[in-house]
């Protein structure tokens, strides 16, 4: 979803601006299916309180935006680390894809909801979304709002301008068959500020339960950092044993390097972790590893580069001139595509196949009105998703 504004998300029990409503008796430890606005009936979520919640202490809080409105799917998804770590999951029931005046009406009835209800951190305030539910979370927090972190799956800024330096901590996830998978590397890529990217065998969905986890654990790690919350000595030591132990189950030696970057990164200030920093910059400077990591990175610019090259091409097909020679040259790019992505063995290039194909066809209407491309495309298309 692209967007150019969303309005603030305001908290009422942080600035104090309506008598409370309470949780009014809603459930604890279970999926709440839609509890309506108390201000706006029209709006509505889907909500996880914890089981041990209760008002006299304040709660983070998780708020989840999906591309078609399902509020259900989001607080399930997080639900087990929200009960885990202390959170309270609410998903939207309106925010979908589409004008962006909708989304910011469930942002606004949504947030001042809850801010009203129930005993919220100001401090630790996090959003979450999928694909252009995830536009609408980086939306809301680039907006002044204190914002603790963004969980974006699947979809990064609203405008997809790469930030070097953001405000807010911002955890990752795409799939290795993601259309926009390139997107959120480049994301990664260039931020220096607080950041993850967690990838996953799968497509354009939800990550896989996980990394639903790890990602709030890591939103936990970077709140002690940025003291957001008390430190928890026991946490860290078993989230520090935990991500040693996948460093130690890696058998690709260039994740593993990015295994210890991170771990490097994400547990300084917290732990000593001189030995992992070293070790990831040794091991990266062995031969073997050094080739991987530089085809890795030659990967992700050759497939921004296929896709820049496509989308010039199909501009040019509006040139009586070039029409038919930009025609031959984008149906011999997109059935080289085909070919890599009817694969039978997974590997990365029939993964960048896929994803290239589903990118381009995905919003081929948009862009291109030619009938002999958008047939051809109809024909190729189809191979991205076999399996």
């Amino acid at each position: 979803m692209r967007a150019a504004y969303c309005p603030a998300i305001v908290f009422c029990v942080a600035l104090g601006c309506a008598p409370p409503l309470g949780a009014q008796g809603l459930p604890r430890g279970t999926i709440i299916d839609d509890v309506k606005c108390a201000d706006d009936p029209t709006q509505s979520y889907a909500l996880y309180l914890p089981s041990a919640y209760s008002p006299d202490r304040p709660w983070n809080v998780l708020i989840a935006f999906h591309p078609a409105a399902r509020g259900r799917a989001m607080v399930e998804k997080y639900r087990a680390a929200g009960e885990q770590y202390g959170y309270i999951v609410a998903g939207s029931n309106t925010s979908r894809n589409g004008p962006m005046a909708t989304a910011a009406a469930a942002v606004r009835a949504m947030s001042a909801d809850l801010g009203r209800r129930f005993a919220i951190d100001a401090a630790r305030v996090y959003l979450t979304g999928l694909s252009g539910g995830a536009r609408v979370a980086m939306q809301v927090a680039l907006g002044k709002n204190n914002i603790a972190g963004v969980i974006a799956s699947s979809a990064g800024y609203p405008d997809s301008r790469p930030r070097s330096s953001l405000p807010f901590a911002v955890f990752s996830t795409a799939g290795t068959d993601d259309f926009n998978y390139i997107e959120m590397r480049q994301l990664d890529r260039k931020l220096t500020s607080p950041h993850y990217l967690a990838v996953f065998a799968g497509g354009h969905t939800l990550p896989p339960d996980a990394v639903a986890l790890e990602a709030i654990e890591w939103m936990e790690l970077q709140a002690m950092k940025a003291s957001r919350r008390p430190r928890d000595e026991a946490l860290i030591d078993r989230l520090l044993e935990k991500r040693r132990k996948r460093i130690a189950d890696a058998s690709d030696p260039a994740a593993a390097v990015h295994l210890l970057e991170a771990l490097a990164e994400d547990f300084k200030g917290l732990r000593d972790v001189t030995a992992e920093a070293t070790h990831a910059k040794d091991l990266s400077r062995q031969p073997d590893v050094k080739k991987a990591l530089a085809r890795e990175r030659a990967s992700d610019d050759a497939e921004v580069r296929t896709l820049g090259e496509i989308f010039e091409l199909e501009a040019e097909l509006r040139d009586d001139g070039r029409h038919d020679a930009s025609m031959a040259r984008l149906r011999e790019l997109l059935l080289r595509q085909a070919r890599a992505a009817d694969a039978d063995t997974e590997s990365p290039e029939r993964s960048l196949a896929r994803r290239v194909l589903r990118t381009v066809a995905g919003g081929v209407a948009e862009r291109v009105d030619d009938p002999v491309y958008r047939k051809l495309l109809e024909q190729i298309a189809p191979r991205a998703q076999a399996r």
